[in-house]
């Protein structure tokens, strides 16, 4: 089942706190989860280690996915997202500031839905994430939103 929930997947504390801003100045009240590296991230997801015991079947509407992740990195995360039949349908977004396109190439490689630069100024970044938010949470109609709403 999908709830509608966000898990931002971001190790940077300021990153963080800004998308957690910009999520709440767009008036964008879905629960937030927040890991800070990518085996936290799959631990969430899978309901292993410090998550242990979190019904699974409960899964985020949406994963914001930096890839410069400490431990295990965002490429790895989306590869473990999409492998696994409980969560390959769920919207990821890669929300980074790489600008290699390299790693625009291998996040769409691997199934992600998007790829967004961060941008640096906080108004520019509060209407990306505005954007973000109106698009994956509302406009959106994946298989995953159908088949929890029963559409």
């Amino acid at each position: 089942m999908l709830s509608q929930s966000i898990l931002l997947v971001e190790d940077n504390a300021d990153d963080e706190i800004l998308t957690l801003r910009a999520l709440k100045k767009n008036n964008i009240v879905n629960p937030v989860i927040v890991a800070h590296d990518g085996v936290e991230a799959l631990e969430y997801l899978f309901g292993t280690g410090a998550h242990a015991g979190r019904d699974v079947a409960e899964q985020p509407q949406l994963v914001l996915l930096d890839l410069n992740l400490p431990r295990l990195g965002g490429l790895d995360v989306l590869r473990r997202i999409r492998e696994d039949e409980r969560t390959k349908l769920i919207s990821v977004v890669v929300l980074t500031s790489s600008k290699e396109e390299e790693d625009i190439v291998r996040s769409y490689s691997l199934g992600a839905n998007s790829f967004v630069r961060k941008p640096v100024e906080f108004d520019r970044f509060t209407d990306a994430v505005k954007t973000l938010g109106l698009y994956w949470l509302l406009l959106n109609e994946s298989v995953a939103r159908r088949r929890a709403t029963g559409g």
